[in-house]
This record gives structure tokens, C-alpha cells and sequence, in this order.
């Protein structure tokens, strides 16, 4: 699904402790999984009731009620399935070359940190925004 334009990023700050009704039926298990506290997701889209959004993280779409949904003002450098590499890697290491996969956000920084998968293998450190370059 293409990318609506421009793109609108924002917190999920949902839990379990919040019940289930602030998330469709069909996403319930899978978004539980994802653990969506501190992640930025992009709002898809609105149903015209404005009963549902459609948020997309990484390659998965989930259905929720709107009212846990807050917009990010600064947007980050980079997306999901971003192409980029590391600027300086570790003395002795080769660089870093991947697609953007996880973004996670600092509401105390208003930053954003993301997460590569490199050849298929999702990389256990996490990058900030001045560490990466577009690829």
C-alpha cells in the first residue's frame, strides 16, 4: 500500500491494562505481540465514521481506535524499509548496511532510534538518527 502523502507518524501508547476494545478483533493477538509502547507507527488511514485507523509498523497494518493515537510533530530521518548504512563503524568492524525495520521514539528527547535488518538478519543495536545515512 502506498505511503499516504504527507505522512502522518505517531505513538500507540496502548497496554493490555487498557482492555481490548481500543484494538479490532482481527489484530488483537498480533498487536499485543508487537509491544507498541514507545514504537512510531504511520496512520495509513480513517475510516470515514472515524471509528478506526489503520496504523502500518514495519510491514504489518493494524486496525485501532483513534483516541490512543497521538501525532509526532518532528519527523524522523528515516522509515521503515529505508535503505541506509552506518556512517562510522566500530574501529576494526565493517559497516552497516541495511533497510530500517524498527523505529523507536524518545518522547523525553523527541528523537527517534531505528533498528536494521542487515541480509536478512535483524541487527541486535540500535541506531540514532546521526549514526545512519541514507544508502
Amino acid at each position: 500500500m502506498p505511503r499516504p502523502k504527507p505522512v502522518v507518524f505517531g505513538l500507540y501508547g496502548w497496554s493490555p491494562d487498557y482492555g481490548f476494545r481500543y484494538i479490532h478483533p482481527a489484530n488483537r493477538r498480533s498487536f499485543e505481540l508487537l509491544e507498541p509502547v514507545g514504537k512510531l507507527f504511520e496512520k495509513i488511514s480513517e475510516d470515514d465514521e472515524g471509528e478506526w485507523l489503520t496504523l502500518r509498523y514495519d510491514e504489518q497494518q493494524f486496525l485501532v481506535r483513534p483516541e490512543l493515537f497521538k501525532e509526532i510533530y518532528h519527523k524522523p530521518k528515516f522509515s521503515f524499509g529505508d535503505a541506509v548504512e552506518e556512517v562510522t563503524p566500530q574501529p576494526g568492524q565493517y559497516r552497516h548496511f541495511g533497510h530500517v525495520s524498527d523505529v523507536f521514539w524518545d518522547e523525553s528527547t523527541d528523537s527517534a532510534s531505528f533498528q536494521i535488518v542487515e541480509r536478512k538478519r535483524k541487527l541486535p543495536r540500535v541506531f540514532t538518527a546521526s549514526e545512519l545515512r541514507a544508502d
